[in-house]
């Protein structure tokens, strides 16, 4: 029954394109096209002053974070150009700026931000706060000179910090993982509930309940060719696209990430399954996979962290089995830890697998029942 699933595959040259996509293409194009840094952020400026030190802050919102696209005259054409999207960020100096910082008063000045999309928004904001609060400790040393004694006794605090894991903090190590452990889960829940769909589609799936087969003997092979295929591929997505190009440096041990990786397409199949018992065709399967995804996804932990989640959402969680998933495969591939620290979340794992496999095949019996 699995080599017939396999056979069943090969013949198959569209699907056997859509997978070697998702595991080569997909995953390349989220690791290399999505960067969660700041980049040539469109910023125009009202400078009511007109000073060395205006031109000076000006100076400071420069690429490769903001883009200067140039100076406007008032806040109207300020505002019509952030509701219209052209720009994302207006920075206002007020008058006097220069000769208030030179009498050693406070001078506010005002960044307006586009924040319709709010992690554009949250991340230039946070970057205009670092730039400004580097021009105003630079601008008091420079007023205060190099000997002022002054100067010399204000308090120094020293920021150092060490970034663990990711010290160079590259967005495609975290996103060619992050796309490849979603690409896994929407194919070992849509493989097998295509093969048994299929079946139902040709007519043969009676003739299989009939047969001295039991129930477990007729979709197991479903998941095991399946899951054959889904580890190959992420063997694939590994060794031939996240390692050599993203330059991944795997600290933990492939053998344990590819045997939670199996367990996780058992448990992702069963899933599939149910979603099998369900459908009477390969569209309604296709829709029902997308449904479930969007919950699983979010719920998985990758997008926002747990803390940042109501207590019901967190509780929520602990169901969906992509979460359990994300823990390890970071864990494994980017921290080197073993089972010694993951033993807890492979149990919840395992677990969920026992569940939702034997739901799969108990709705499968039921339907004939």
């Amino acid at each position: 029954m699995t080599i017939k699933e396999l056979k069943q595959l090969i013949r198959d040259p569209v699907l056997l394109l859509i997978i070697s996509y998702f595991f080569t293409v997909d995953v390349y194009m989220a690791g290399s096209g999505i960067n969660l840094n700041l980049r040539n952020a469109s910023v125009m400026v009202i400078d009511h002053d007109h000073s060395a030190a205006s031109r000076e802050l000006i100076y400071r919102f420069r690429q490769p974070y903001f883009d200067f696209k140039g100076e406007i005259f008032d806040t109207k054409t300020a505002e019509s150009l952030l509701d219209q999207g052209r720009i994302l960020a207006v920075l206002d100096i007020p008058e006097n700026f220069q000769r208030h910082l030179l009498q050693g008063q406070t001078v506010a000045v005002q960044f307006q931000v586009d924040s319709a999309n709010t992690v554009l928004g949250t991340l230039a904001t946070s970057y205009a706060t670092e730039i400004t609060a580097g021009f105003s400790q630079d601008f008091a040393a420079k007023r205060l000179g190099p000997d002022s004694g002054q100067r010399a006794s204000l308090p120094v605090i020293q920021n150092r910090y060490r970034v663990l894991y990711n010290p160079n903090q590259i967005d495609g190590w975290f996103m060619s993982i992050s796309e490849l452990l979603t690409v896994t889960t929407m194919l070992a829940m849509m493989l097998p509930a295509a093969a048994a769909v299929r079946e139902k589609e040709r007519g043969t799936i009676e003739q299989l309940a009939v047969s001295p087969l039991s129930s477990l003997q007729i979709l197991l092979p479903k998941v095991i060719s399946m899951g054959l295929v889904i580890l190959l591929g992420v063997g694939v997505s590994l060794f031939l696209i996240i390692i050599p190009i993203f330059d991944l440096p795997v600290k933990g041990s492939l053998g344990l990430f590819f045997t939670v990786t199996g367990l996780y397409v058992f448990t992702a199949s069963g899933i599939g399954l149910f979603v099998a018992t369900i459908s009477r065709s390969l569209a309604q399967v296709t829709m029902l996979v997308i449904l479930l995804m969007m919950p699983i996804l979010l719920l998985s932990g990758a997008w926002t962290p747990p803390e940042a989640m109501p207590q019901v959402m967190r509780w929520a969680m602990k169901i969906s089995p992509l979460y359990y998933f994300n823990e390890m495969s970071y864990a494994i591939l980017l921290k080197g830890a073993g089972l010694t620290i993951l033993w807890d979340s492979l149990l919840g794992l395992a677990l969920l697998g026992a569940v939702f496999f034997n739901f799969g095949v108990w709705r499968f019996r039921r339907q004939f029942g």
